[in-house]
């Protein structure tokens, strides 16, 4: 069977069918045909393919289904679609990328995963392929600009780049290309760390957009150019006030190399490094660079700027200028932003007056800052993606979504989960997230090992969000409270275990891709909690002169010695060899925010022996050991309404899940959106109500989240628990939890009843607990209480 494509249709589109033929070779065993038959494969444009064009006039393709689309494909099978043809398979497309699309749906059903190549996932061979009658689609995405971020860079990523194709030049980021496209994304910030995508290879840019990528440039860096050029090629200050002459002619030379390309211009004006600029540079400066700019757009383009598609990034100190006023042109995108820990830090306003250019998100699966870099491996949780992505896009955040990936390679399974929620945000609820990961597993794994697979990449991006591994050592959990450490860790050798199990009973085939989905992650973060786990009873041990701290501190080293022997494995062991540095990341010795030089191993001690004489040192949860501990999802009541409800997400948050109030856009106040958890405590007197909830940001014009709190019915307590807060701001990213308290007076032992009432959405509530003068330090907070029936 051939596949027919019109010269006439676009590059990109001609690129994608050579795409196709290879894939449908990977699949068969054979190439299709060069001759057309009686059945072939139809690929077109509609107002580029002649073919295509007829069978819509024909009515053998409803025109309303493609044409004035945006990037939408059709796939169907038509009966005599040419006198040569009897019947054929047909994918046709609105426009270039909405063909492309469908010719890698195609090949996606086929069974070639998007992560063929970067991921090692193996293309099973297939006698015979099959079609279902009727029309098939995906329809139109949701979000306009659905794309990732290649960020901080070095070392990883730099140097698999530098070892496998020389530098960041087309021949990289033609796999990065296909990679977006097959995953339904359309827009790349590319690498920046020292490079800079347009002078690196004057190719790069021609072949973007030839792919159909567009191509914008990080949040810092204005008017298409690398800031890594300026260092290059800048004369003078980085300084608007001081240089704008110099600068002006720097953007100018940017516009006139990508004038023709599509691409969005980012807009504004950073310090130099990703800093902000000096307390002198004010609004009114910045609004006269983001003018000028916009002069500058014209005069290269010969268009008037709004013709040209620009974005504003709120990032960071950018929200303050625009929170005191600072305002651009309707046209140009507002890019709002998390705060570079997955917790959105602004949202529109529900019912405020529509902007024109519409509003984007910048998210992050990947940072370099305070409190503390998370680069080595996926710590992100779709569960909280979702939760903070459904909340933006219920606001009217459509226009643009970019991720911070990183170094790529650990974040395949989120860059899949945020694309394919980009894509269409409505297939996604709270009670079908771990369906998708298994479908995404299905797809690297197959469907036999589907299940287990997804199960071991839920928990383990859930223990790792609990704490990331930079910011875990010796001491983050309690070695004395609730047997704390010696359970996370037990959580980490089971995991590893059925890791191990389901790699051997996996064909070998599929064992390189696995392992760097899923294994490798498992197996190099258990070292790491063995690790710090020994470290902790070393210094327990060392401190009471007890000689067994010397077989912890020889733990600790050899835990310390595999983590160089895994990341060795990783670079040579694993396909060959082919993914050298890729985990070349440090992991170990931060003393600070900023990663260290190298990997240090943590301080141990020896103690020397001495001889020594004499001994050898429908549920009611019930207070015990002075404290009451529940989880959130164990309500033993609840008030909805027609106009709200209370969602429980599964696996969400660092124990058991969140409980939150959907939609995300009704006021549980004016709703009067409660939960209630029965209780019996056996000490009368003041205690403290501990809750524990999301580190959900103030994205409501930064008035604050607030829940209310009483018991037995008594007079609630207020709590605004994000409204204004300073430094806490670290400890709620590094620690991914919300702790706040209320005093309440216990008149009397027995049975009591507390009452949570959600004042504003987007709570996500985890866990309380009650302490009645027993609760003990820990990381993860007590572990629920026992229950007796009432």
């Amino acid at each position: 069977m051939a596949v027919v494509v019109d010269d006439a249709d676009h590059a990109g589109v001609l690129r994608a069918v050579d795409d196709l033929r290879e894939d449908l070779r990977m699949v068969t065993g054979n190439l299709p045909d060069s001759t057309v038959g009686r059945e072939a494969v139809i690929v077109g444009t509609a107002g580029r393919s002649a073919l295509v064009d007829r069978l819509i006039r024909e009515k053998k393709i409803a025109a309303g289904d493609i044409v004035g689309r945006n990037e939408k494909y059709v796939i169907t099978t038509v009966e005599d679609p040419t006198p040569e043809i009897d019947r054929a398979l047909v994918i046709a497309g609105s426009d270039m990328r909405g063909t492309i699309y469908g010719v890698y749906e195609l090949s996606s059903q086929t069974g070639v995963s998007p992560w063929y190549w970067w991921a090692d996932v193996p293309v099973v061979p297939q006698e015979n392929l099959y079609v279902k009658s009727g029309v098939h689609t995906d329809g139109e995405p949701a979000v306009k600009y659905r794309g990732i971020f290649l960020n901080d860079e070095a070392p990883a990523l730099s140097g698999w780049v530098y070892a496998t194709f020389g530098g960041f030049n087309h021949k990289f980021y033609e796999k990065v290309f296909e990679l977006i496209l097959r995953l339904k994304g359309n827009f790349l910030w590319p690498a920046m760390w020292g490079n800079a995508f347009y002078d690196d290879d004057p190719l790069n840019g021609e072949l973007a957009d030839e792919y159909g990528i567009v191509i914008g440039t990080s949040h810092h860096e204005p008017m298409g150019r690398a800031h890594d050029e300026w260092r290059r090629y800048g004369t003078g200050e980085w300084n608007y006030d001081k240089n704008p002459v110099e600068l002006q002619n720097f953007w100018r030379g940017g516009m006139e190399r990508m004038k023709d390309f599509e691409a969005v211009v980012t807009v504004g004006m950073r310090g130099d490094g990703d800093e902000p600029m000096s307390e002198e540079s004010n609004i009114a400066l910045l609004r006269k660079i983001v003018k000028d700019q916009r002069g500058v757009i014209a005069e290269v383009t010969g268009k008037r700027a709004q013709a040209t598609p620009q974005v504003w990034a709120l990032y960071k100190e950018v929200q303050e200028y625009y929170d005191r006023g600072m305002r651009v042109p309707e046209d140009i995108i507002l890019l709002l932003c998390d705060d570079n820990w997955g917790n959105v830090r602004k949202l529109p306003e529900l019912g405020a007056k529509p902007h024109k250019g519409g509003y984007g998100m910048y998210y992050h699966f990947d940072y370099v800052g305070g409190p503390r870099n998370y680069k080595w491996i996926n710590v992100s949780q779709v569960q909280r993606i979702w939760e903070q992505m459904n909340l933006t896009y219920r606001y009217g955040v459509d226009e643009m979504w970019i991720v911070n990936v990183g170094d790529l390679k650990p974040m395949e399974y989120p860059i899949s989960f945020f694309l394919d929620m980009a894509w269409n945000p409505d297939r996604f609820d709270a009670g079908n997230l771990v369906g998708h990961t298994e479908r995404w597993c299905a797809q690297q794994f197959g469907e036999k090992h589907a299940k287990e697979a997804a199960r071991l990449i839920d928990l383990y991006t859930k223990y790792n969000r609990r704490v990331t591994p930079e910011l875990l050592d010796e001491n983050t959990y309690s070695l004395e409270n609730y047997n704390e450490f010696e359970t996370v860790v037990k959580d980490y050798r089971d995991l590893l275990v059925d890791a191990m199990r389901l790699y051997y009973l996996m064909p070998g085939e599929y064992r390189d891709a696995f392992d760097q989905l899923v294994l490798f992650p498992i197996n190099a973060c258990c070292n790491l909690y063995e690790m710090y786990y020994a470290v902790a009873k070393n210094r327990y041990c060392a401190t009471r002169g007890d000689v067994e701290a010397n077989r912890w501190a020889d733990r600790a080293k050899e835990c310390f010695e595999r983590d160089s022997i895994l990341t060795v494995h990783y670079s040579t062991g694993i396909a060959g060899g082919k993914w050298p540095h890729m985990m070349d990341q440090v992991r170990i010795g931060y003393t600070d925010w900023q990663q260290p030089e190298r990997s240090v191993m943590p301080e141990v001690e020896y103690v020397v022996p001495v001889k020594k004489t004499g001994a050898v040192d429908g549920k009611i949860y019930v207070e015990a050991d002075g404290y009451v501990s529940i989880e959130a999802e164990n309500f033993a009541r609840k008030n909805s309404s027609p106009g709200i409800e209370w969602t429980v997400i599964p696996d969400l948050g660092r124990t058991l899940s969140g409980v939150t109030t959907m939609p995300v856009t009704v006021s549980p106040e004016k709703e009067d959106a409660w939960l209630e958890y029965d209780i019996e405590v056996r000490t009368a007197g003041e205690a403290r109500l501990i809750v524990l909830v999301s580190p959900t940001l103030n994205f409501n014009a930064n008035r604050g989240l607030r829940y209310a709190v009483s018991v037995d019915g008594g007079e609630e307590q207020v709590v605004n628990f994000n409204g204004h807060y300073r430094g806490e701001l670290w400890d709620w990213q590094g620690e991914s939890i919300i702790e706040t308290s209320t005093t309440h007076g216990i008149e009397e032992a027995g049975r009591h009843t507390i009452r949570f009432r959600a004042l504003d959405p987007g709570i996500v509530l985890q866990k309380i607990m009650l302490d009645a003068g027993g609760l003990r330090p820990s990381y993860l907070g007590a572990p629920q209480s026992k229950t007796i029936d009432k």
